[in-house]
């Protein structure tokens, strides 16, 4: 690790044990909420991570939250007080086992699980700290031997419109606004439906989102999607913390890649769908995915975020795509493009195909997003 960054590890640890004297101190270091992040399972068993804060996250906001109220509710979700050195108790499958939370308040264990025989995607785990009353649910993703492939989609102007061209634009709406005035792009909810069924009579391929938004946010992340029925699935996000366990080591959005290639590890029998966006580094990550892994991807799909203009964003994913060979890698302009190829490649049918686009043309038809009051 570069010297700066073993600096700011320092630096980070200190604060967090000056933080940790004085919340022990006044005696609000104890343990208040467990937040339990989706699981998934594989072959060999399933995998959950939570984390243990000294509090719950703010209550999400209503529609008519104003811009002031929006703009301190989502600043609180990074002011959370982990608590770490907690034991806590986790069960899945009738198997238990205990851990402690880290530094940061997290904690991560992987328990032995037989493969899925129903069809169903989802099974749930238990966590709790032993000696208290608190107590939360993991909802665990299972691959069947059904699926066909997977899908990896980033969040931020992928699922989400983020508006990543305007930075003036993104941070208002990223800030001033909240998970009920949000909108997602046309047509995303369906196209995933669609992915997730393939040309079976219920889902089955397993969906992962990938986003560089910090784990404080995933509350009202996982809320958006159900909100806008988007079909859910595990939401593997990033921690502010600069500590050696969890610094980005590669540049940009390489915690991206890390987290492809660990699913890609995870389900080796899977071929992978991957969908991103020409905003930020998704289309060299995805191309490296297909470089390391050119049996193993099926269609790289990048939106672009600037559909009417050729711009430095076109450009760049353009480059990045004359480097891959093998793989279909398409800029694309919305949820009806990426339908139509995914035919073109038998990963749906015709019918479903039909239902994305029925479901754009309702979306982009919608009233347009509310800006909320500013007081």
């Amino acid at each position: 690790m570069p010297g700066w960054q073993s600096a700011a590890a320092r630096a980070d640890a200190r604060f967090d044990t000056v933080k940790q004297r004085i919340l022990e101190r006044y005696g609000v270091d104890r343990p208040g909420y467990i937040a339990a992040y989706r699981g998934f399972a594989d072959a060999s068993g399933c995998e959950m991570m939570g984390r243990v804060l000294a509090s719950p996250p703010p209550k999400l906001p209503d529609t008519h939250g104003n811009k002031w109220k929006n703009l301190r509710e989502q600043w609180a979700r990074f002011e959370s007080d982990e608590v770490p050195g907690v034991t806590v108790e986790v069960t899945c499958n009738g198997r238990t086992q205990q851990t402690v939370t880290d530094a940061e308040g997290y904690y991560r264990v992987r328990i032995p699980m037989p493969p899925p025989e129903e069809r169903n995607l989802w099974r749930r785990g238990d966590v709790s700290i032993p000696g208290s009353m608190l107590s939360a649910q993991h909802e665990i993703l299972a691959v069947s031997d059904e699926a066909k492939f997977g899908i990896v989609s980033d969040i931020d102007d992928t699922v989400l419109d983020s508006q990543v061209v305007d930075w003036k634009s993104s941070a208002r709406l990223t800030f001033l606004h909240n998970v009920r005035t949000r909108k997602p792009l046309p047509g995303v909810a369906q196209l995933y439906r669609s992915l997730q069924k393939g040309h079976a009579d219920v889902p089955v391929n397993p969906l992962f989102y990938v986003s560089s938004s910090p784990w404080n946010l995933y509350d009202l992340l996982e809320t958006f999607l159900s909100l806008n029925e988007i079909p859910p699935g595990p939401i593997l996000l990033r921690d502010l913390g600069v500590e050696p366990a969890y610094f980005i080591k590669s540049k940009g959005h390489g915690h991206k890649l890390e987290n492809v290639r660990k699913l890609f590890a995870h389900y080796p029998q899977l071929k992978w769908v991957l969908v991103g966006d020409s905003g930020q580094a998704d289309a060299e990550i995805y191309a490296e995915a297909a470089r390391e892994f050119p049996d193993r991807v099926l269609a790289i799909y990048i939106r672009d975020v600037d559909p009417d203009t050729d711009s430095v964003f076109d450009q760049g994913v353009d480059k990045i795509r004359s480097t891959v060979a093998g793989v279909p890698m398409l800029r694309v302009r919305d949820s009806d493009a990426i339908a139509e190829h995914a035919r073109s490649l038998g990963l749906m049918p015709p019918v479903q195909v039909a239902m994305v686009e029925a479901e754009v043309a309702r979306d982009e038809a919608s009233p347009p997003q509310v800006e909320p009051p500013s007081s």
